[in-house]
C-alpha cells in the first residue's frame, strides 16, 4: 500500500503504555464456550472481531460477557518504549483510519447522513472499554457501548505467523472491518439485527451474526474500492491480501483447524468463501446498496 505521507487520524488513543491492567479470566472461558477456537489467539478473532455479540448487552441474544470481561487484583506492567516497528505500525493504522474517514464521510453525504468518526484505541495485552474488560485473545473488537474500535497491534503478526496472513492491506482490512461495525450501529443495523434475535434459537441468531458481519465485510471492500479509484493507494497485489485474509477466518476454515467438525449452525461469521465473496462485492461495486446480506441467500 501506498500509505506513507499521507493524512493521519487525530482519532487515536494510545493506551499502550499504561501501567495498570485488571486481571481476569476471560480467555480460559472463551476456549470452553468455543471449542472449534482452540490453539491460537488469531482463531479466537472469529469471536474477537464481531464483539457484537456481546458489547452493548446481550447482543444478537447471546450473552458471552462473563467469557470476556476480566475481573479481580489489579496488576502492574512494566513501561517500555516503542520499537521503531511499531511505531511504523500504529502511523499505519492512523493513515488507514484517516482514509476510512474520507470513505464513510463521502458515502453518508451520498445517502443524506452525517458520518459520526470513532476513535480507535491502540492497547496491550488487556483494556477497559465501555463493554468491559477485554484481553488481547478476543483479538480486534468495535463497542458501540463507546463506538471506539480497540487493537492490539501484536495480533498482526498473529494474522502473519499463524493464519499466513501477511501484507499491508490485510491489516487494513482488519480495521476497516471493525469500522464496518461502526457504520452498522449509526445506521441502525445492529439494533434491528439485535431485535431480530430476541426469542429466536441459537441457530437463527447465529445466521442473524453471519448476515452482519458478511455486510461489515463488504463495507470493508467499500472502503478499499475508494483507496484504491479514489486515492491510489493499493498495489497489484493488495487485493490478494485482503482476500487471503478473509478467507483465512471463515468459520469453515477454522474448524477444520482446530480439528473439529464443520457445522454450519454454529456459524458466526460466514465462511472463508462467504468473507471473500462480499468483501469483493463491496471493493468491486463501491456501492453501499450492494451490500445488503440481509436480502436473499448469501
Amino acid at each position: 500500500m501506498d500509505w506513507r505521507g499521507r493524512r493521519r487520524s487525530s482519532n487515536i488513543e494510545d493506551r499502550r503504555g499504561d501501567n495498570t491492567a485488571s486481571a481476569g479470566v476471560g480467555g480460559a472461558l472463551l476456549l470452553r464456550f468455543i471449542p472449534m477456537l482452540l490453539g491460537t489467539r488469531t482463531g479466537r478473532w472469529i469471536l474477537g472481531i464481531g464483539v457484537l455479540a456481546v458489547l452493548g448487552g446481550k447482543m444478537l441474544g447471546i450473552d458471552l460477557l462473563p467469557m470476556l470481561l476480566g475481573g479481580g487484583q489489579t496488576v502492574t506492567q512494566q513501561q517500555r518504549p516503542l520499537s521503531p516497528a511499531e511505531q511504523e505500525l500504529s502511523e499505519f493504522v492512523s493513515v488507514v483510519l484517516a482514509d476510512t474517514e474520507t470513505t464513510w464521510h463521502q458515502i453518508f453525504q451520498s445517502i443524506g447522513r452525517q458520518y459520526q468518526e470513532p476513535t480507535l484505541v491502540l492497547f496491550s495485552n488487556r483494556v477497559q472499554s465501555a463493554c468491559g474488560t477485554a484481553s488481547s485473545a478476543v483479538g480486534p473488537f468495535y463497542c458501540p457501548g463507546d463506538q471506539q474500535v480497540y487493537l492490539d497491534l501484536s495480533f498482526f503478526n498473529d494474522m502473519k505467523q499463524q493464519l499466513g496472513a501477511p501484507g499491508d492491506f490485510a491489516q487494513a482490512y482488519v480495521v476497516a472491518h471493525e469500522v464496518g461495525h461502526h457504520v452498522q450501529t449509526l445506521l441502525g443495523i445492529s439494533q434491528k439485527v439485535r431485535q431480530a434475535g430476541a426469542g429466536r434459537s441459537q441457530a437463527e441468531v447465529n445466521a442473524l451474526s453471519v448476515r452482519q458481519e458478511l455486510q461489515a465485510d463488504c463495507f470493508a471492500g467499500l472502503w478499499g474500492h475508494a483507496a484504491n479509484t479514489q486515492r491510489q493507494m493499493l498495489d497489484p497485489d493488495d487485493l490478494d491480501e485482503a482476500l487471503t485474509a478473509a478467507s483465512a477466518i471463515g468459520d469453515d476454515r477454522l474448524q477444520r483447524r482446530a480439528g473439529q467438525d464443520v457445522v454450519p449452525d454454529s456459524f458466526t461469521h460466514g465462511t472463508s468463501a462467504q468473507r471473500v465473496k462480499w468483501f469483493k462485492r463491496g471493493f468491486e461495486s463501491g456501492d453501499i446498496g450492494a451490500c445488503d446480506t440481509f436480502a436473499g441467500p448469501l
